[in-house]
């Protein structure tokens, strides 16, 4: 991720447009705050959550509610319908067109999300791959990843190091990238393409409370969630039949209820799975946002609460 600092007051920044970014776990806090944000600035709310995005994961995307949206204007929540895959290059290229639709209203935008990989890609940019051509990227979809992985290690040995041998879509990536260019995808990463780090002034804020008050908030919300809808929800999903494959049906809980549903499952059971895999998120999550972005973004490790909130807006306003 880019070494962007948050805001300064150094000599040629002051001009640059100004956004504000929000991001950390599931659970901790992120939308409330960018929501007290937005209403403090007049600004909008842009998601940055890869669930979020589609319109079937109202409930299991924990996204905000009308009530809790009030009148802040909030961009890229629901708007992928589930049969589609929404990539980080797309969803990236959506953000620069709601930011700069911000910045020309006046507005301040505020991204908020836990995706680290939508982040990453807005900011630093995307490695100019070449399109992949059609017939290698039908065979290596098509390998058990196992067999992924050995030939992997045969023809970008460094790749498959690196690699978790069952990361399908990663090894995947990273071999059909290879077999289609004849260069590994780390020597067409290290040069990027279209970020905007350095065309803005970045006032970030990690969020990491506490590990254990976020393992109960995880918990409380996927109960939550099977309250508020969630079976009927994923009920609905099924009866598509769309692709297992897809984003939207490997979302966290749809697998665990689906289980449920098709009767593989006792209820009980799959609210369980459901809040192991929450918590196996959040903790995903909560370790990429403390190595990965640069050490001179603030964060935040207090438990959230309104105080603290109206707290941490009042500073991202400056």
């Amino acid at each position: 991720m880019s070494n962007s600092e948050p805001e300064t007051p150094r000599t040629g920044h002051e001009s640059r447009p100004r956004v504000a970014l929000i991001a950390g776990p599931t659970a901790s806090g992120k939308s409330a705050l960018a929501i007290a944000l937005a209403k403090a600035t007049g600004g909008i709310v842009i998601n940055a959550d890869a669930s979020q995005v589609y319109t079937d994961l109202e409930i299991l995307s924990a996204r905000p509610s009308a009530e809790e949206m009030g009148d802040v204007p909030h961009r890229l929540f629901g708007h992928i319908d589930g049969a589609e895959a929404c990539t980080a290059p797309r969803w990236a290229a959506e953000a620069k067109a709601e930011i700069a639709a911000a910045h020309s209203a006046g507005q301040r935008p505020v991204l908020v999300g836990g995706t680290g990989l939508y982040i990453r890609t807005l900011l630093d940019g995307i490695a100019p791959v070449p399109e992949i051509d059609p017939d290698i990227r039908a065979t290596v979809r098509a390998l058990p990843v196992a067999q992924a992985h050995e030939a992997l290690t045969n023809e970008d040995p460094e790749a498959a190091a690196r690699l978790a041998p069952a990361d399908t879509t990663r090894v995947a990536r990273a071999l059909e990238v290879v077999r289609s260019t004849g260069r590994p995808l780390k020597i067409w990463q290290q040069h990027k393409e279209g970020g905007i780090a350095d065309r803005i002034t970045l006032a970030p804020i990690i969020l990491r409370p506490p590990r254990d008050w976020l393992i109960e908030r995880c918990d409380r919300r996927f109960a939550q969630m099977i309250e508020a809808g969630a079976i009927e929800e994923v009920a609905r999903l099924l009866t598509r039949n769309l692709n297992p494959d897809l984003p939207v049906m490997r979302a966290i809980g749809v697998p665990d209820i689906a289980a449920y549903l098709r009767g593989d499952s006792e209820l009980d059971s799959s609210i369980a799975a459901g809040c192991l895999a929450t918590r196996q998120y959040a903790k995903r999550q909560y370790t990429w946002f403390t190595n990965q972005p640069p050490p001179g973004w603030p964060r935040e490790d207090r438990a959230i609460n309104d105080k603290i909130i109206d707290e941490l807006a009042t500073k991202l306003q400056h």
